[in-house]
């Protein structure tokens, strides 16, 4: 996992972030994010604090890392 993706994602969003951030950085929706979730698909680890939906600002650098081997092997 790179630093430089947690340090970006922190700097933005903070240290967790909601269902909107999470659309914003990932490029989804947040009906799509709900969705994902309730069926337990969504690639990010998330958790409820007060009622609302979080996900801690390194597991979404690690996904965005992750994407990116992914693609490089693809290639």
């Amino acid at each position: 996992m790179s630093l430089v993706t947690q340090m970006i994602v922190a700097e933005k969003y903070g240290a967790r972030l909601n269902v909107e951030q999470l659309a914003d950085v990932l490029g989804l929706t947040k009906v799509a994010i709900y969705n994902q979730i309730s069926a337990e698909k969504f690639p990010v680890p998330t958790y409820k604090d007060a009622g609302k939906t979080f996900a801690d600002y390194r597991d979404v650098a690690a996904y965005i890392d992750a994407c990116r081997d992914r693609a490089r092997l693809a290639a």
